[in-house]
Order: C-alpha cells, then structure tokens, then sequence
C-alpha cells in the first residue's frame, strides 16, 4: 500500500498544477501545454501502476477468495460435524456422570492388594482377581478421559468456528473494498488525463492565437509594404552593430509563399522578361486563355455592383504604377483571374481588403489602366479552361510553394544576390523585426536596434535548455523578460529575469554563458533547416522550426521572426 499512496500523491499533486496552469500570462502557453502533457504523462504512468496494481491485487484476491472457498467448506464441515455430536452430547455428559460414579463406588468396594494376598485363595486366584481389578480401574479412567476430552474438543471447535467465520466476513468485505478503492482511483486518474487533453487542447487554440501576434498572417501587397525606411533593420546597418552581437534576419515576412512575387515580377520584367515569362514562372502548370467569357459586373462590398473590367479592375492598388509594364501585366491578369476564380464567375461579391485583393474608390490610371485594357480576356486556367488559384504576395523570401527558388539561376553560390526578388531592392526580402509593427515608426519597446548581446542570445538557449528540460523550472514563465512594460498578444505574465532562467539551466546540463559563434543552413524547401550555436557548454544544434518558437517566445521587446507558415531566416554576428 505505500507505493499506492505514493501514486495517490502524484495524482493530488497533478491536481493542483492543473490548476496553477490556468493563469494568464501570454508568451507562457507553449510552457503551459508542455507541462500538461508532461503531467498528463505523470497520470497515465500513475494509471498504469494503479491498473498492474489492481491486477497483482484481484490475483491474490482470487487466490485469497479460493482459500476462503476451501476454509468455508472445512468449517462447514466441522459446523455439521459439531452439530451431530451436539445432539449426542447429553448422552455423553450422563454417560462420563455414571462412569465417574461406578469408578468412585468401584474404588470403595473392592478389596485392596493387601487383602487379596491374605485372603484363603490360591496365589494364582489372587493375582487374576488382581489384574481384572486394575485393567477395571484403567479402563473407567480412559473412558473418563475421553469423554471429557470429546466435550472439551466440542466447546473449542464451537469457537474455532464463530472466530473464523466473523474473519472470513471481514476479509471478504476488506477485498471488496480494496478493488473497489483502486477501481475508482483509476478511473478518476483517466477522467484527469481526459480534463489534461481537454485543457491542452484550449491552451493549443490560445497559443495559436498568441503566436500569430509574434508570426503574423498578414499578407500585404506592394503598395501597403514599408519602405527601406528603417536602416537599423537592414544588414547594411551591421557594421554600426555593438561588437559580438547577433541578429536575426528573416527572409520574407508576412507572405504566405503562394503564387506571385510582386518584386519578383518587377525584377524579371526589368531583365526583359514577358508577361507570359512571369507567369509561367509563378503559375507553373497552367495556361493564358486570352479570349475567357468573364462576367461584365462584380458585386463588391460596401461598393455594389459595378462595371468589372472598366471600373472595378481599373480601380485594383496592388502595384505601383511606375513599375515595368510587363509586370503590371503580369498583375492585372492575376487580379482579374483571382477575382474570377473568388467571385464564382460573378456569383458572390469580393471585398476590398489585402485579404481579397486593395480596391479603391478611384481608377489608378497611368501604365496601370494600360496593363489592364491590353490584357482584357485574359485569364490562367487549368486544362479543363477554369480559373486556377493566382494568389500573390509582395516578397516570398525567394522562395515559392509553387514553383521553388526564384533566382536568376545563375552560378553565383551565394543565392540570396541571385534572388529577383533582392534584385528588385524588396524591403521584405532580408530584414531584422524589431518594432511592434510593420510600420517603420512602430514603437521599439526602448530598444534601440534589433542587435541582442551576447547575454541576451545566451538567455534564449538557456530559455530552449529548461524547456527541453525543465527540472522542476516552471516553463511557463518562460516569456519575454519585457512582456510587462510592451506586452506582445496579452497583458503582461512573471517571466524569468535572465539570472532566474541560466540558474534553472545549469540544473538542465549547464547554462550557456557564451557564444564563440552561430551557424545556420537552409535545405531544398526554402526554409532554414538548422542552427548550430558553438558555446561555452559546447555544440547546441536546433532546427529551424525549434529556434523560431524559441525566439518568438523569449526573444525580448518585439524582436520577431514574423512568419507563420515556415521558417527562413538567418543569424548574423557581429565579431
């Protein structure tokens, strides 16, 4: 029973933490559902000794159960053997009365040895009279011993029965009460595990919701992209960088990778590239049908319906109008294919946002009332001739879902120059986050530059140590260590200071205290595939996936790499 109270300790304490868990802090929520699955972990353990435990219990209790079987049918014996022998037990009562009494007068009229001997009988007549005098007086006393020995038995075989048969209640109610005690126990240890998977499921919905504030899922066209206005989040700042600093620089940002590169586009069309060349670049698969039977009105929101090719595509801000007619082009049949493909054909009306694609109340004019009028019928199909899926995006980091690297393909190694969308000068396409927004005058949080120290750094791999290790450490107090003064998707949490956080580390293996340098690699998908830190406590490798999660947990301010769907990135050291 103590290795069962002991479980039972473990499910009181699980309990508790459950509840400890629903706090509010905002960056914690990953730390959260880490530390519920772990104590959800703990339960099913718990269970599973519970479970071998009942069934090591129900086996002696069978065991158990059978030697009671074969003591109740020994004491029912010797109930009815009591019970025959309690009917004849007045006979034998009067009969040990009568033995007694024909001993006693037996002993007081029979005449002693000493009278045998001088009596007128022969010697021989003497000693037969002898011996029939004394086998009498042993037989009386055996017969008296028996007697008395047969009721003495009977009283105690009496008690043995009643004693027994009150344990054997006992013992039976006891077993009872023990299954049914580790029964219950279990079940409510697998109603906890199933409240674990309920709370984990809840944590995993907010945590999604929470990280979107760090990733982002905005995807914004060129016109609503930021300037290079912000030269402290470009690389050409870092030789102003402080001395053995970092920073992160993410390719792309808030781009969902699909379809069109609107730089991408300006880029080839600036190399001499056709219409028809971007497309095929970024719509690989499908086909220009130039002579499509679109409708003659769209339904627009908050608009009404309205003309689609003279006014409605006339009045699309997603490319400036300075930009190179072929990738204007390029735009308008996108455009005109998307809204198309979105509406039904006309069915439904379309809205007016970057989450469809800008309208304004106004035509552009310029190259842009150009491109859409010398592209009028144009549409990308299938090869069944129905409008295909032609999302697009300012900046995909060089990188399409669709179609793969988007470089010059040229010889040079290093592919980031090779990048049309580099080549189009995209602000989107390398840069440090560091502001609150995708404004560059969006507030800092005090800080002033995207460079962390190397204390800074260290912290976010003692943040990855504790929580691939906890020790004890409570991981949801892993967050940035200034979510109170600029909260980040909340109002503010307990974070760890970073002394606090590399103590909990050392416990973990060793905290890391210094990095002598960082490398990443990039794999065939377009995203970052590792991250190798050479520190103090020796080689630290993280995949991509796992640096961003700790980066966008930890990382102080709103520093951010703002990608939801993938992880490109990569870390620059200053020496």
């Amino acid at each position: 029973m103590r290795q069962f109270w002991g479980v039972c300790a473990i499910i009181v304490a699980l309990a508790g933490a459950a509840r400890v868990a629903a706090i509010d802090p905002v960056e914690e929520l990953q730390g959260q559902i880490d530390e519920l699955e772990h104590l959800k972990q703990m339960s099913q353990d718990a269970t599973a000794n519970l479970e071998g435990e009942v069934k090591s219990l129900v086996s002696r209790i069978n065991s158990a159960q059978a030697r009671v079987g074969a003591i109740k049918k020994e004491m029912s014996e010797l109930a009815e053997s009591i019970s025959e022998r309690e009917s004849d037990q007045d006979e034998r009562e009067a009969l040990l009365a009568q033995v007694v009494a024909h001993a006693y007068k037996a002993g007081q009229t029979q005449a002693s040895p000493l009278e045998l001997i001088l009596s007128p009988a022969s010697q021989w007549e003497a000693a037969q009279i002898y011996s029939s005098y004394k086998s009498a007086q042993r037989e009386n006393q055996q017969q008296i011993t028996d007697i008395a020995a047969e009721i003495v038995q009977l009283r105690e075989d009496r008690e043995t029965l009643s004693s027994t048969q009150a344990k054997l209640v006992t013992l039976e109610k006891q077993l009872s009460e023990q299954v049914a005690f580790f029964q219950k126990e279990i079940e409510g240890a697998k109603a906890y595990q199933q409240e674990l998977s309920g709370k984990i499921a809840e944590l995993s919905a907010q945590q999604k919701a929470i990280i979107n504030a760090r990733s982002g899922t905005t995807t914004t066209s060129v016109g609503d992209a930021p300037s290079a206005g912000d030269p402290k989040a470009s690389i050409e700042w870092k030789a102003n960088a402080p001395g053995d600093s970092f920073a992160v620089f993410s390719f792309g940002a808030y781009t969902h990778r699909h379809g069109m590169s609107q730089y991408g586009a300006k880029a080839r069309a600036e190399a001499g590239q056709s219409v028809e060349d971007i497309l095929r670049a970024y719509y690989p698969g499908t086909h220009l049908e130039k002579n499509y039977a679109e409708m003659g009105e769209i339904d627009v929101q908050g608009v009404g319906r309205i003309s689609f090719e003279d006014t409605y595509l006339q009045s699309i801000y997603e490319m400036p109008a300075s930009w190179p007619i072929e990738a204007q082009k390029a735009q308008a049949i996108a455009a005109r294919t998307y809204a198309i493909r979105y509406t039904g054909n006309g069915g439904k009306s379309i809205c007016t946002s970057e989450a469809c694609q800008v309208y304004k109340n106004g035509k552009k004019g310029g190259d842009w009332e150009r491109a859409v009028n010398e592209t009028r019928g144009w549409v990308l199909v299938n090869d069944a001739g129905e409008p295909v899926s032609t999302q697009y995006a300012s900046t995909h980091g060089g990188y399409s879902t669709d179609s793969g690297w988007d470089t010059d393909g040229g010889g040079s190694d290093n592919w980031t120059q090779r990048a049309w969308e580099a080549k189009a000068g995209s602000p989107w396409f390398y840069r440090a986050w560091w502001r609150e927004g995708y404004s560059n005058s969006s507030s800092t949080c005090n800080r002033e530059h995207p460079w962390l120290s190397q204390q800074e750094m260290c912290d976010i791999l003692n943040a990855y140590i504790v929580r691939q290790n906890p020790m004890g450490a409570d991981t949801g107090r892993i967050q940035p260590v200034t979510i109170n003064s600029c909260h980040v998707g909340g109002s503010g949490g307990n974070p760890y200071s970073m002394d606090e956080l590399r103590s909990w580390a050392d416990n973990s293996g060793g905290a890391v205290t210094h990095i002598n340098s960082v490398t990443t690699s990039h794999g065939g998908d377009g995203q970052t595939a590792s991250v190798r830190f050479e520190t103090n406590r020796g080689t630290i490798t993280l995949s991509g996936a796992e640096f961003k999660q700790i980066f966008n947990l930890r990382a102080p301010g709103y520093l951010r790499i703002p990608q939801s769907s993938f992880a490109s990135f990569n870390i620059e050291h200053k020496q």
